[in-house]
């Protein structure tokens, strides 16, 4: 593939595998599309999709994809802890290769046109945003399914494409938006504590006086019986990850808690990872040339 587009879909179910596999049998035996990866989680019941292809070429299986999602998900009946305003919830475009942010937000508007076309609202967020306040997903989904339809009769609220005024009915709305690469990065800890997993986001995240490139939420793994800063990082390079962890880490110690352990949803720049490696093992002069695979591929 000459250009390479990048396309990280969220679904709004993480508990059917069933369902799961129907929306991510859509990338499958794409020609000049690969499906790189896909992750759910039951507590947040949602699926992350990442897959890159050759920008015209990811408008077909994305159109399906949320086929499939207005079929078998019915957000009048969907429960989670992440917030959702739709069953294809988000669908960002990022520029990988041969391919500039323009053309993301190019492709962004010809694919929220598409599902426009279906019956369903869409918003279009972050570079690729018609107005100033729709730049922030939080801001665009705030209200989530069930405030959506009191929101949306407000002209200041109404969708890009679709139905302007109103969501549909079962599937809700969708944000489809262009950026640069982002990493999504949760921190677990060992309590049950709402109060205090709400606290130490507020004091993470940027809106919150926090780190410049960090959006935080408290989250509740019932099935874990604990709590989870999740987090995404939406400049690596300027908020890494190990500083967002250290944060965290720092703003536990005074209710007493410690951090049992962290993850990555979905893919992540090499880069992101050899910044925290470079920290926690004090490497002096590191290069990414040192990189094994990185001199493999050149």
């Amino acid at each position: 593939m000459n250009r390479i587009m990048e396309v990280v879909p969220n679904y709004s179910e993480g508990r059917n595998p069933e369902v799961v596999e129907k929306i991510v049998n859509c990338f499958r035996n794409r020609e000049n599309v690969k499906l790189l990866d896909y992750s759910s989680d039951k507590d947040h019941n949602r699926t992350v999709v990442t897959v890159v292809g050759e920008p015209e070429a990811l408008k077909a299986p994305l159109l399906e994809s949320v086929k499939v999602a207005m079929e078998h998900i019915d957000l009048t009946k969907h429960t989670g802890e992440h917030p959702r305003m739709g069953a294809m919830d988000v669908c960002p475009f990022i520029p990988i290769k041969g391919c500039t942010m323009d053309d993301a937000v190019a492709l962004a508007k010809e694919v929220g046109e598409m599902i426009g076309a279906l019956e369903i609202p869409v918003f279009l967020y972050e570079k690729a945003a018609s107005a100033p306040a729709r730049e922030n997903l939080a801001q665009v989904r705030k209200g989530q399914f069930e405030g959506m339809a009191e929101k949306m009769k407000d002209a200041a609220w109404h969708a890009d494409f679709g139905p302007k005024d109103a969501p549909h009915p079962t599937f809700g709305c969708v944000a489809v938006g262009a950026r640069m690469p982002l990493v999504a990065f949760n921190v677990n800890l060992n309590t049950n504590d709402m109060a205090t997993a709400d606290f130490i986001a507020k004091r993470v995240r940027h809106i919150g006086g926090g780190l410049r490139f960090a959006k935080a939420m408290g989250v509740e793994l019932k099935e874990r019986g604990i709590v989870q800063i999740s987090m995404n990082l939406t400049d690596y390079t300027k908020t890494s990850l190990y500083q967002a962890l250290e944060m965290v880490r720092s703003e536990a110690k005074r209710f007493g808690v410690s951090v049992v352990g962290t993850e990555v949803i979905g893919l992540l720049p090499m880069a992101a990872l050899i910044q925290s490696v470079e920290y926690y093992m004090g490497i002096e002069n590191f290069s990414m040339d040192q990189v094994l695979e990185t001199r493999i591929m050149e």
